[in-house]
């Protein structure tokens, strides 16, 4: 079997895997009042991951597309880079907008600010209910347990965060894994590589922000064929 062959199984079983733990995710209905599910969108903008950054400008607009029918999504987009440097922009509704905001930051070498991200998720949600929060890195290099503490917080208010960590970096990994567990979310792989297995992984969570595990398997039926394989073999 080629390297190829190989990455392309690999995909399909992460994608199945992650499918498979949103789908065990609590079930919850449609927004309030017919309000848009809001989302925040949070991105490692160090200079490790300049080289992909366009690939995400890309496709978010799937996290757009995936809810148009649902009554579509709100989605805020935050970043952490250089030094300290951590910036969240207001709640948008369009691709065009949300792809203008990540069309003027750059990539700039800092350490990673993950307990920011998930300490405003918290505060952001407290205020008004965030359905979901996507995450986005390649690395962690902060203390293990004040992000676990912060996930667990995000867990008793119902905000799953959806790790999705591009590379192999085995700590990272590690913390993920933990993070997503403990705030009742999802955790991914992807790599450079596989643009169309992080399309679908946000296009899942968006779906779900938006109109709730019903929604989702209601997704999956009128997805790819290969999406609709992957979630007809969970129950």
């Amino acid at each position: 079997m080629s390297d190829k062959e190989l990455r392309t199984k690999s995909d399909k079983k992460s994608i199945d895997q992650f499918i498979h733990q949103v789908r065990k995710l609590p079930q919850q209905g449609g927004t309030q009042g017919g309000e848009q599910g809001r989302l925040i969108f949070a991105l490692d903008a160090t200079a490790s991951r300049e080289a992909t950054w366009d690939q995400a400008c890309h496709l978010q607009s799937e996290l757009f597309l995936a809810t148009r029918d649902l009554g579509g999504l709100a989605i805020q987009l935050c970043y952490y880079r250089g030094y300290g440097e951590f910036k969240a922009t207001g709640f948008v509704n369009q691709t065009s907008q949300l792809l203008n905001l990540m069309n003027g930051v750059s990539c700039l070498g800092g350490r990673t600010q993950i307990h920011r991200v998930l300490a405003h998720a918290r505060e952001e949600t407290r205020a008004k209910a965030v359905k979901a929060v996507v995450f986005i890195g390649d690395c962690c290099e902060e203390p293990v347990d004040e992000l676990c503490h912060i996930a667990g917080e995000l867990g008793m208010l119902r905000t799953p965060v959806f790790m999705f960590l591009e590379g192999a970096d085995a700590h990272a990994k590690a913390v993920f894994q933990q993070v997503a567990k403990l705030s009742g979310g999802a955790y991914a792989p992807f790599n450079s590589n596989s643009p169309q297995m992080l399309k679908d992984l946000m296009a899942a969570v968006a779906v779900y922000a938006s109109g709730g595990a019903k929604a989702l398997q209601d997704y999956s039926s009128r997805s790819s064929p290969e999406v609709r394989r992957l979630t007809q073999q969970i129950r």
